[in-house]
């Protein structure tokens, strides 16, 4: 993957992390409120919820890079690429170019969302972040969209791995900054900043 399209995919992921605590923090910390005697096993806690969240992208972009190697068509994947980050940015500049796609996993997440909030209360945090990493989100499917164009399970898997890492910040400090983060996305000025970042990194590619 060009290393161009992997940048995007970083600045992606730390884009879809201030819309994802800022939007729904309330969700975002559900699976981190447990009570703990330090603030360590709490961080530890959130680092491990976060690495199973990454690792289920992760493999996600591997089945999606395979993909890609099938299609075979890697020039025209690479523009549906970087159009598709685009997108993403006008969907966080406030213009909603990807609410239908959240429904599509919808379906799955009902089912899963129950064995996830178990998995966080018995204290396995790892495996509720592989649930947890199947939540429906536009922005994490139009990741997966981009990933295809790596063209092999590798390239896929590291996008999604780029992705994933740029989200982690944001989701760390939820719990403290997700009030704060929500008054933030709510300036206009402050979503077209942020949509203008990751669709500068669609345009470049296309160029």
């Amino acid at each position: 993957m060009e290393p161009a399209l992997l940048g995007g995919m970083f600045a992606l992921g730390l884009a879809s992390g201030v819309h994802c605590v800022g939007m729904c923090g309330g969700i975002v910390t559900a699976f981190n409120v447990v009570e703990f005697r330090s603030r360590s096993s709490l961080f530890l806690r959130q680092l491990l919820f976060n690495a199973g969240r990454i690792s289920t992208y992760a493999v996600a972009g591997a089945a999606a890079g395979s993909a890609g190697w099938l299609l075979s068509l890697q020039n025209s994947l690479y523009l549906f690429a970087n159009v598709v980050l685009i997108l993403v940015g006008l969907h966080l500049a406030g213009f909603g170019a990807l609410l239908r796609l959240e429904r599509l996993g919808g379906a799955l997440w009902r089912r899963l969302q129950p064995l996830a909030a178990r998995a966080a209360a018995k204290g396995n945090p790892y495996f509720a972040g592989l649930l947890w990493g199947w939540l429906p989100c536009g922005l994490v499917y139009a990741a997966l969209a981009i990933s295809v164009s790596g063209g092999n399970a590798f390239s896929g898997s590291a996008a999604m791995l780029a992705f994933g890492l740029g989200t982690l910040p944001w989701l760390l400090a939820a719990g403290a900054a997700a009030a704060q983060l929500r008054r933030w996305m709510s300036f206009p000025a402050v979503r077209l900043a942020v949509g203008g970042g990751v669709m500068a990194f669609g345009l470049h590619g296309l160029l």
